[in-house]
């Protein structure tokens, strides 16, 4: 029989690495709640026309279709297959896909419970996505996210607090040198108003939002390719090569926008971002303007975030989010302003292996085991073991009356840091033998010098 597997882009967690992925998930859960967002979920998976045509047609190539069954299965579109149309057919042969992201489900939720809901309102979401991608080292193709939104306010200072929230999660996670990159679509389309190609805005900005992975020379060949003129390439060289501090980078695109009144718009608003984030202070990330980050999603029309994971972890962004105007119109309720962001758990997780900022207490599982000395002592065993872990203790009993060498073993591989033995003459005593396995030290403990040393 062949030996089992997994598919390509899945990954199974062992305990260690559930508990690295829990201490990071807790961290940023206290957060969010620390700032006032509350709980929701959704399902796993959506109707199709939910998801389809939401993130542009990137992003619908990597939607997860879910094939019908039974009767369902009739409604196959056989002449399409005929005709060659594989998309029309596939489209047939499913009402139903994974969710892509946690964005446009919460905008269907929003929607769907809005007379249930306190506007505005504030909802943070962790729950797992997925994505027919081509897997990579930090991408792959199920993976959590991490989202906190706000609908029902259209005020700049949820965009000012969501930069605050990216700094404090990163700062408990003492993760020096993430930049949190940050852009406005307002600017993006009013760059191509200035330069005629108000038309290809998609186009313009999928491609500019690549800069970092092909280069200056794959940027504008892409959007020649997507029709774009060498003259309006032309008039935006400049941003290939935007430096200067955040107020700089602002007059800058003052003057090169001046004559559009979006454009603009979008210079103001990231002013009043940038310059309150900045009085306010950051404790660990940095706020960058980039004028090329666009993120390919159709549905932001204000503020962009993109958070880059420290210099020395070459791995793409570990966050990201925005401002999305008019994303529950698409479900029939209009004028719900809504900003939100969202953390890359899995990219998060590396980050913070490979740059050694897991606590050591975090893949520690008991605090200590009891050994077993048969049927006796292993009663007398669980009943201080059921008082402790009445005291909030972890503590466990290996479950055989094996050789202590065996059982010595095992609690060093399971990295227990202490066992405890309590045989007859223990018990006769009234005591506990302890042994901290790490410096080999042994002691003898009362029951209330036994649970303050494992407190």
């Amino acid at each position: 029989m062949a030996k089992p597997g997994i598919p390509k882009g899945t990954r199974d967690f062992a305990p260690a690495e559930v508990a690295k992925r829990t201490y990071i998930i807790n961290t940023i859960k206290r957060n969010f709640e620390k700032y006032g967002y509350q709980p929701i979920e959704t399902p796993s998976f959506e109707n199709s026309e939910t998801l389809l045509g939401k993130y542009g047609e990137e992003g619908d190539r990597l939607i997860f279709k879910i094939l019908n069954s039974g009767d369902k299965v009739k409604k196959a579109d056989l002449q399409a297959l005929e005709e060659g149309n594989l998309a029309r057919f596939s489209n047939s042969l499913s009402e139903k896909a994974l969710r892509y992201d946690l964005t446009v489900p919460f905008a269907r939720f929003v929607v769907q419970h809005q007379n249930e809901i306190e506007f505005p309102f504030k909802r943070y979401q962790i729950q797992p996505v997925w994505r027919a991608d081509n897997p990579q080292k930090g991408r792959f193709r199920e993976f959590y996210q991490c989202d906190a939104d706000v609908v029902g306010s259209k005020s700049l200072w949820q965009e000012v607090e969501l930069v605050q929230l990216y700094d404090a999660v990163f700062t408990d996670l003492d993760l020096q040198g993430v930049t949190i990159k940050i852009n406005n679509r307002k600017i993006l389309s009013g760059i191509a108003e200035v330069i005629g190609a108000s038309d290809k805005l998609i186009d313009f900005t999928v491609a500019l939002d690549k800069l970092d992975k092909i280069g200056e020379d794959g940027v504008k060949a892409e959007m020649i390719a997507k029709g774009i003129t060498e003259d309006a390439i032309t008039k935006v060289q400049p941003l290939f090569n935007f430096t200067g501090t955040t107020t700089e980078k602002l007059e800058k695109l003052a003057q090169l926008l001046t004559t559009s009144e979006e454009g603009m718009k979008g210079v103001e608003e990231l002013r009043f971002i940038t310059t309150n984030a900045q009085t306010l202070g950051l404790q660990t990330a940095t706020l960058d303007l980039d004028v090329t980050l666009a993120r390919g999603l159709n549905y932001y029309t204000g503020a962009i975030f993109e958070v880059a994971a420290p210099k020395e972890v070459k791995l793409g962004s570990i966050g990201g989010g925005g401002r999305y105007d008019d994303l529950t119109g698409i479900f029939g309720l209009k004028n719900v302003s809504g900003v939100g962001i969202s953390f890359g758990l899995d990219r998060i997780c590396l980050v913070v292996e490979e740059l050694n900022k897991f606590p050591q207490t975090v893949t520690v599982t008991s605090k200590a085991m009891f050994l077993n000395f048969g049927d006796a002592e292993a009663l007398h065993a669980m009943q201080t073991i059921t008082t402790l872990r009445r005291a909030g203790i972890k503590v466990e009993m290996y479950p055989d009356a094996a050789k202590l060498d065996k059982q010595f073993k095992h609690a060093e591989r399971r990295n227990i840091p202490f066992t405890v033995s309590a045989g007859k003459n223990e018990i006769e005593k009234g005591i506990f033998a302890v042994k901290d396995l790490t410096t080999g030290e042994k002691t003898e403990l009362t029951y209330a010098e036994l649970q303050e040393k494992l407190a």
